[in-house]
């Protein structure tokens, strides 16, 4: 029997962050499937991700990168029209300033998002995969 398995992750600190980051290490992100909801202060990331958990490592698993309590979203060197535009997923990264959090989506060819935030809280949950 094959039993599939979907990974959740909680981070609610560095070490949970860096976990989703190594998890989603070269995910490919289309444009429009980045979103940011201001009024509930949620940023959504749908990625497609190579399994680093599974045997078969080209095993392409889609999964959903949700950040709570999020401020503010700026981004650097991504062009927003181009919805089909896919973008490769490097690291997140978080920085601290005085009461707030700087957590950095770092992609290839110097593009980059910045979310503001006061908690981290960054949830990484399989959708599916494909066999």
């Amino acid at each position: 029997m094959n039993k599939k398995y979907l990974a959740k992750i909680i981070a609610k600190d560095s070490q949970g962050l860096q976990l989703i980051s190594a998890y989603c290490a070269d995910a490919k992100v289309k444009i429009n499937k980045i979103k940011y909801l201001p009024k509930n202060k949620i940023f959504l990331l749908s990625l497609e991700r190579f399994s680093k958990e599974a045997k078969k490592k080209d095993l392409k698993i889609n999964s959903i990168c949700r950040f709570e309590f999020v401020d503010s979203v700026k981004s650097k060197n991504i062009n927003q029209n181009i919805n089909d535009l896919a973008l490769k997923l490097i690291t997140i990264d978080l920085l601290k300033n005085k009461k707030s959090y700087e957590i950095n989506l770092i992609f290839s060819n110097n593009r980059y998002i910045t979310l503001s935030t006061e908690i981290v809280e960054a949830i990484l949950e399989d959708q599916s995969q494909e066999t």
